[in-house]
């Protein structure tokens, strides 16, 4: 396993983490995977599952070897009747923090982080609701050994770095929302190269989602270019931006842990990704690519992360749908008014697929 530093503490945490949000089987089958992560090298985990019987899992395999991993905990993320939820209500707040201690049997998480700030008016909720205060103290006391965030949103992000309080945070990177001609994703491909560039300068490290794209990368069907890349070729691109410290794949099984685990012993020719120079804005021709060449919206529709939700949980994302509701505007919304159609270089159909989004989420 590779390892690179923290800037600001000098922890040294494996390029390769695990994420959560798709862990499932038994208690024994998933504690298996956790230990299996960490005898292969692995000690940086994301603790945002869809449901909350992965913690029981995490508390198992952490049990006697607190100190040998790094957690990542999320402000925000609550599991009340144990299925996933997202609030900023500071007490349920303080109440699922509590608890997620007392499951580990711990009194500190390494990196604490607020849950998916993606937006002006839910960044203002945090900053100005007591989370952000309440989670200063835990810093202070040290309850939180560093502070970061989750988010989508360059803009937001920029935003949340420029209080300098924050050593890490939660960003998609892939291919496709870095397209080299592009606006893939929420941010130009100018933005979020300038904002991976500014981390690096600022000591700030970069824990990575979806490093497949919710798995539309390794399937040429779905993939927005029709060519399939590979898990490692996933991992070493996004390890190759700026600031990155690791890549966080969610595993579901012991399979998936032992495909991505392939990345550690890969040859230069495997992790070598240099094929997305031939794919061209063509080949992505009726797909949407969340470019938001579509905007403004009558509506006032986000079409480009409505999109995106609605593919992430056709991928079996769980939390895709509890993002997508909270969106201000809604797929329901849509005027069938045809702007976006006239706009969209790639030919979306987004009018029929607004009809088909709001479906699949009212259910």
């Amino acid at each position: 396993m590779e390892y690179r530093t923290l800037p600001h503490g000098g922890e040294r945490i494996s390029v390769i983490g695990l994420g959560a949000g798709s862990l499932s089987g038994t208690k024994k089958q998933m504690t298996a995977v956790i230990d299996a992560a960490i005898e292969n090298g692995i000690n940086y985990f994301d603790l945002a599952p869809s449901v909350e019987a992965p913690w029981y899992a995490y508390a198992e395999a952490f049990s006697g070897r607190r100190d040998k991993v790094i957690t990542q905990m999320h402000f925000g993320a609550v599991y009340t009747g144990g299925k996933y939820g997202w609030t900023r209500d500071i007490g349920e707040i303080k109440r699922q923090i509590a608890r997620n201690f007392d499951l580990l049997k711990t009194d500190y998480t390494d990196v604490g982080f607020i849950h998916c700030v993606d937006d002006e008016d839910d960044l203002g909720d945090v900053m100005t609701g007591g989370l952000w205060e309440y989670m200063k103290s835990l810093k202070a006391d040290g309850v939180i050994r560093h502070l970061g965030f989750s988010s989508h949103n360059p803009a937001i992000a920029r935003k949340v770095l420029e209080t300098g309080l924050v050593d890490i945070f939660m960003f998609s990177v892939n291919p496709s929302y870095d397209y080299q001609n592009g606006e893939y994703a929420i941010g130009g491909v100018g933005e979020r190269a300038v904002l991976y560039r500014d981390c690096e300068k600022m000591g700030v490290g970069i824990s990575v989602m979806k490093p497949f794209a919710g798995g539309q990368l390794l399937d040429a069907k779905r993939s927005m270019f029709r060519r399939a890349l590979t898990h490692t070729q996933c991992i070493q691109y996004a390890l190759d931006r700026p600031a990155v410290l690791t890549v966080l794949p969610g595993v579901r099984n012991m399979d998936d842990l032992k495909t991505v685990l392939r990345y550690v012993n890969a040859s230069p020719e495997e992790r070598d990704y240099s094929v997305i120079g031939e794919f061209t804005p063509q080949d992505a021709d009726g797909i949407c690519v969340y470019c938001n060449h579509c905007q403004p919206c009558p509506a006032g529709l986000d079409v480009g992360l409505i999109n995106k939700y609605y593919d992430l949980a056709l991928a079996g994302d769980e939390m895709a749908k509890e993002h997508y509701l909270k969106l201000p505007v809604r797929a329901d919304a849509c005027l069938q008014c045809g702007h976006c159609e006239s706009r969209c270089p790639f030919h979306v159909k987004q009018e029929a697929r607004m009809k088909e989004i709001g479906e699949l989420f009212a259910e």
